[in-house]
């Protein structure tokens, strides 16, 4: 993904616009898109301010996955449950199981849950 433009030129873009150009001329004279100066400008007279809306997230790709793997583990007492009544059934039984009781998820996520707990 592209890094956003800094703050500096989109104060110097709105502010060219402010003195009396047009957007797309401001957005020439800098050489950004005019979409871009047509955006700043409208996010100054909408919040006051030019700058970059915040991007990303809080947490980081390595953790997501750690999120994303223990979404089994809130249905841990049914999942258990299921497998003790049907101990010789396959990964795919039991993702098929899973699904008609709304239990989401996947061949790969439910191995990993079983990994996880013996």
């Amino acid at each position: 993904m592209a890094r956003p433009y800094s703050e500096d030129i989109r104060e110097r873009v709105v502010a060219r616009v402010e003195g009396g150009a047009s957007r797309r001329e401001a957005a020439e004279h800098f050489e950004v898109c005019p979409s871009s100066a047509i955006k700043w400008v409208q996010r100054v007279e909408r919040t006051g301010s030019c700058a970059a809306k915040p991007s990303g997230g809080s947490v980081s790709p390595l953790d997501r996955h750690k999120l994303d793997r223990h979404k089994l583990d809130r249905h841990k007492k049914e999942l258990l449950a299921l497998i003790a009544e049907t101990p010789d059934a396959t990964l795919d039984e039991i993702v098929s199981a899973m699904h008609r009781r709304k239990i989401p998820g996947s061949r790969t996520s439910l191995w990993r849950f079983l990994d996880r707990h013996g």
